[in-house]
C-alpha cells in the first residue's frame, strides 16, 4: 500500500543518533531536575528559549505533549458550547475536539491565497482556528495584504485568533512571510507550534505563546490534568537546539521532503492534467486535490485502497465531496510517482479549470 494518507516525516528525516546523543546529555546535565515532577508549564531552559525566539517573557510560552494538546486545554477553557470560527477546509482534529466540547463550528471559506478575511461573519466567536502556512489539509499559504487583514479584523471585533503554525519553517522556497502573532504583537493572537515537523513527532513537544493570564489558565489545567510534563523529552528538544542541530537538521529535512513535493507536483502535472486541480504549496506536507464535482471521493478511496493506493477524503476536513489531501511526506519519492499513476488510472474525467 502507497500512504498518501500519513502526514508524518519519511523515518530518514529523523535524527535518531543526534536525539540519543541529546538526551543523554540532558540526563547528564540536569538530571535531577527532569526526572522528578516540574512546572505544568514546561521546561524552564527550553520555554526561555522559545521565549527568546519569538520575543516575549518566558510565561507566557506553555509547553505541551504536541501541539494539540495545548488545543484540547484551550478549547476547553474558551470554546464549550461556544462559536469558534474554522477555515474551510481544515484539520480535521480540532473539529473532532470541537465537537466533543458541543462548540458549533462556524466556517470561513478560502482561496488559493488563504482564508478570506472580508468572509468573517458579524457575532461573538470564542477564537477563530487558523492555519496560516501551508495549511492542512490544503497547504495554502495566507498572503501578507490577508494576514494583516485579519489581525486588523481581530482588534476591530475584538477576535481572538489562534494561530497554529506547525509547518511555517519546513519551506521549500519562497520568502517566509511574518506570523499573524508578529503581525499582531501578541494582543489577539494566541500562537501555536511544535518540533514534530523540525525535529521528531515522537517527542510530543509543542507549545503555546499567550496573554499571560491565559498562560497561567493553561499552566493550571496542565498540571490538574497529568502533574507534571515530560521533562525528559523538552530538555531532549533543549539540548539539542543548545549544541546547534536544530538549523542544520531543518535543512536535510527540507531537502528530503522538497524533493518529495517536487515529485509529487511533477507527478500530477504528467499524470492528472485536465482530470483535477491541485494547490502548489512552497512548503508543508500536503497538497489538496478538486476532482470534478460529480467525483465521489469516498467511492474512490475505496477503488484506490483495492489498487494500492489510499488517501484521505476531502470531506473529512469540512471539503467538498470531490475533494481529497494527499501528503507527500512519508512516501519516497518513486513510490509518489507509481501512487499517482494508479490514483490518475481510476480518475479518468475531465474537471472544468
Amino acid at each position: 500500500m502507497i500512504s498518501f494518507a500519513r502526514g508524518v516525516p519519511a523515518p530518514e528525516c529523523l535524527a535518531v543518533d543526534e536525539l540519543a546523543d541529546s538526551a543523554r546529555g540532558a540526563l547528564e546535565r540536569d538530571g535531577r531536575t527532569i526526572l522528578s515532577y516540574g512546572p505544568g508549564g514546561g521546561y524552564g531552559p527550553l520555554r526561555e528559549w522559545l521565549a527568546e525566539r519569538h520575543g516575549v517573557e518566558p510565561g507566557r510560552v506553555i509547553v505541551t505533549s504536541g501541539s494539540l494538546q495545548g488545543f484540547v486545554f484551550l478549547a476547553e477553557q474558551l470554546a464549550r458550547g461556544k462559536r469558534v470560527l474554522v477555515e474551510a477546509p481544515t484539520y480535521d482534529r480540532p473539529l473532532k475536539i470541537l465537537a466533543r466540547l458541543g462548540a458549533e463550528v462556524v466556517t470561513v471559506p478560502m482561496d488559493e491565497d488563504g482564508l478570506l478575511p472580508d468572509e468573517l461573519p458579524e457575532g461573538d466567536f470564542a477564537f477563530l482556528y487558523t492555519i496560516p502556512t501551508f495549511q492542512n489539509p490544503s497547504g495554502r499559504t495566507l498572503s501578507l495584504e490577508r494576514r494583516r487583514r485579519v489581525v486588523e479584523l481581530a482588534r476591530d471585533h475584538d477576535l481572538l485568533v489562534l494561530e497554529d503554525d506547525p509547518y511555517g519553517l519546513v519551506r521549500y522556497e519562497g520568502e517566509a512571510l511574518p506570523t499573524l502573532l508578529e503581525l499582531d504583537g501578541g494582543e489577539r493572537v494566541i500562537y501555536s507550534s511544535s518540533f514534530s515537523k523540525t525535529v521528531a513527532p515522537g517527542v510530543r513537544v509543542g507549545y503555546f505563546v499567550l496573554p499571560h493570564g491565559l498562560a497561567r489558565e493553561l499552566e493550571q489545567v496542565a498540571v490538574s490534568t497529568y502533574i507534571t510534563p515530560v521533562l525528559l523529552a523538552q530538555a531532549t528538544v533543549h539540548e539539542f537546539l543548545r549544541r546547534g542541530l536544530f538549523e542544520p537538521n531543518l535543512e536535510r529535512v527540507r531537502g528530503l521532503l522538497g524533493a518529495r513535493r517536487d515529485a509529487m507536483l511533477d507527478a500530477l502535472e504528467s499524470d492528472l492534467t485536465g482530470s483535477a486541480r491541485w494547490s502548489r504549496p512552497d512548503g508543508g506536507y500536503f497538497i489538496w486535490l478538486d476532482l470534478a464535482a460529480d467525483v465521489d471521493a469516498a467511492e474512490l478511496l475505496a477503488r484506490a485502497e483495492e489498487a494500492g493506493v489510499t488517501f484521505v477524503k476531502g470531506a473529512d476536513f469540512g471539503g467538498p465531496p470531490s475533494s481529497l489531501r494527499l501528503a507527500f511526506s512519508y512516501v519516497s519519492p518513486d513510490e509518489i510517482r507509481e501512487g499517482v499513476a494508479r490514483l490518475a488510472a481510476l480518475v479518468g474525467r475531465p474537471v472544468a479549470v
